[in-house]
């Protein structure tokens, strides 16, 4: 139970906005009985609901996050998947998802889709716009998987998969922001993944190209109107939109994400759909000049 000002977590858990979070014990030994369970934040749209629905065919008991689940309507609320409240800003209500979550015997895999969009020039983005990217797509992700990571140690397996984005292969002009949390998600799980599998505990990224999400829609946009950068910026802007429009369908990275959850040794990344895999492999033999200049081609930039 949280009780107001307090949520009981993990021993040593940081002061948060004046309140100290602590843990009251620690967590049980061995995997509780019944199916096994996966939390999916982002779940009422796009990857994180195809993800969800995909778990549930699988037959995992399924929690799947947004901000609001009192606005879905029925018919957005996938068979078999129970929705909860989630906002990966607010530090202290992640903390009490996380204490939600455990109180119920934790889960078996958690997968952090969950995420915001930007772009704009660097010169143009405020810090306070940066601090709230960061916060959701980062900061929340490791905070969550933080918590959770005691209870998937004690039962000596589970699986953690972070949803990242090729754009931290390629990245690209004017999403520097975006590009930059994304980047942060990769080296997190990068350097993590060995510190955790000694117990059993896989952690991977997985890196959409481009599919048909909500994060297109509600992607935000930094540019002042009389901004010097405005051709360049236009030219990129609508390289990715084409993208989008013939953006994959999200299932695609669903099956990958709960395949990764069947596998006992995944890979430490996977880049998903279209020419991605393909590219992310030509990448490796091209200069960091050559892959910049080939970045500025394909999204109709000069030098």
């Amino acid at each position: 139970m949280v009780r107001a000002g307090r949520v009981r977590l993990p021993r040593g858990w940081p002061i948060v906005d004046n309140r100290r979070v602590m843990i009251e014990s620690s967590p049980p030994a061995g995997r509780p009985p019944g199916p096994p369970v996966a939390l999916v934040t982002g779940a009422s749209t796009g990857i994180g609901r195809a993800t969800a629905e995909v778990f549930v065919r699988r037959g995992y008991r399924v929690v799947g996050t947004c901000r609001d689940p009192a606005s879905l309507e029925s018919a957005d609320r996938p068979a078999g998947v129970r929705y909860v409240a989630l906002d990966l800003a607010d530090r202290v209500g992640v903390a009490a998802c996380a204490q939600a979550i455990l109180a119920e015997g934790g889960v078996d895999v958690l997968v952090n889709n969950a995420g915001q969009s930007a772009m704009g020039p660097l010169e143009s983005v405020t810090v306070e716009a940066v601090e709230q990217l960061f916060a959701v797509n980062v900061f929340g992700p490791v905070q969550l998987t933080q918590l959770l990571l005691p209870s998937l140690r004690a039962r000596r397996g589970g699986t953690v998969v972070m949803v990242g984005s090729m754009i931290a292969e390629f990245p690209l002009p004017f999403r520097s922001t975006y590009t930059a949390s994304k980047l942060a998600l990769k080296g997190f799980v990068l350097a993590a993944r060995r510190e955790v599998a000694p117990f059993g505990v896989r952690m991977t990224l997985v890196e959409p190209a481009y599919f048909k999400t909500a994060l297109t829609g509600n992607r935000a946009v930094h540019l002042p109107a009389d901004s010097p950068y405005a051709g360049p910026f236009a030219a990129v802007r609508a390289s990715i939109a084409r993208s989008d429009a013939r953006g994959g369908d999200p299932r695609v990275v669903a099956e990958k994400i709960a395949g990764i959850a069947a596998d006992d040794d995944p890979a430490p990344v996977y880049v998903v759909g279209g020419a991605g895999p393909a590219l992310v492999a030509a990448r490796r033999l091209l200069s960091a000049r050559a892959a910049e200049s080939l970045v500025a081609r394909l999204y109709g930039l000069r030098r």
